[in-house]
């Protein structure tokens, strides 16, 4: 049943996208960049960005650190016309997880659509991550030793994330799409700013029957960013961006043991710092690069604690483009065009 009704939103968002949006998605080449919207995409990336969460208590000057047991992450792929879709998850091939008897297993989802509509693009995503452990415990326990003994765990620590994002370009010749997406190519060195507006809610769950600890918390923040793209060759390119950004984040905190439990809201302003480099090759039917990017984000719950999430990150990508079979070319222009 569930399925059935995202099968259903997913249908009415594109139903909806070739009835008003249609008009802004019939995208040319330009002298600056060429549209590879009418290829179907597929793209591989493999990344080492983990969930880092740091709390500090200043007055008492003690830190806690956790992240997930996960080294790299793999998501696959696929873009078309006005759609793309991709899937995350930890590659276990690759030995991710071979330090599971010190850290404990965690495990990593995450689902993503995103809709281009001309120089606006929209996402939608999903993502949950099982299984954290302290990266700082040998601060918390003296006589611990690295590689020796267990970090401490929280196995059934769950994290769920439900986000979209609304960004556009306000420069007509420079393509975000080339950096963040591959189905375009910018053929002459460009920069433009970008603005974004990013929401999402999140659930933070200790998944325990008894006591009760759980946040629930909407985030929702203005993210200017400006990107430079540098062409230095008719494939070649070096890509840079900066992006600060100012949010508010609405927190519902659920703790106790029976009923009722106890229940606590704030409101925080939240700041974030990220930027990245990107080096990559396109043609018309190949594409790879090379990504490094970071983050910080942090927030005061009050004077004297705060919470930190700074990131340092490497990204590999390679994908190909080639051309629609004619039964899905078919669907898609009797979807935008009614033929």
């Amino acid at each position: 049943m569930a399925s059935t009704s995202l099968y259903q939103v997913i249908a009415s968002i594109i139903l909806l996208h070739s009835i008003f949006w249609h008009s802004l998605t019939a995208q040319e080449d330009t002298l600056a960049i060429v549209n590879y919207s009418d290829k179907i995409i597929i793209k591989a990336n493999l990344d080492t960005k983990t969930d880092f969460y740091s709390y500090e208590n200043r007055q008492l000057n003690n830190r806690i650190s956790i992240q997930p047991n996960n080294r790299y992450r793999l998501f696959l792929s696929l873009d078309y016309e006005f759609i793309g879709f991709s899937v995350g998850f930890v590659p276990k091939f690759l030995g991710a997880n071979s330090d599971e008897n010190l850290k404990g297993e965690s495990s990593f989802t995450d689902y993503k659509f995103r809709f281009f509509l001309g120089r606006w693009v929209q996402a939608i995503s999903y993502s949950k991550i099982t299984g954290y452990y302290v990266s700082n415990t040998g601060d918390l326990i003296p006589s611990w030793n690295e590689g020796a003994g267990p970090y401490l765990q929280f196995n059934d620590l769950a994290t769920q994330q439900f986000g979209m994002s609304t960004s556009y370009v306000f420069n007509p010749d420079f393509s975000y799409r080339n950096i963040v997406y591959q189905n375009e190519w910018q053929r002459i060195s460009s920069g433009s700013l970008v603005g974004s507006l990013i929401y999402d809610y999140n659930i933070f769950d200790l998944n325990e029957t008894s006591p009760v600890n759980r946040e629930k918390f909407f985030n929702v923040r203005i993210a200017p960013a400006y990107y430079y793209t540098f062409v230095f060759h008719d494939n070649w390119f070096v890509s840079a961006n900066l992006s600060p950004s100012l949010g508010l984040r609405f927190s519902k905190a659920e703790s106790g043991i029976g009923n009722p439990i106890s229940t606590e809201r704030n409101t925080y302003l939240t700041r974030r710092l990220e930027g990245g480099l990107n080096l990559g090759y396109s043609s018309k039917g190949i594409i790879y690069g090379i990504n490094i990017n970071f983050s910080a984000d942090w927030y005061n719950e009050d004077k004297v604690s705060i919470t930190e999430n700074d990131q340092f990150y490497g990204l590999l990508y390679f994908g190909y483009r080639f051309d629609a079979p004619q039964v899905i070319e078919k669907v898609f222009n009797s979807i935008t065009k009614g033929e």
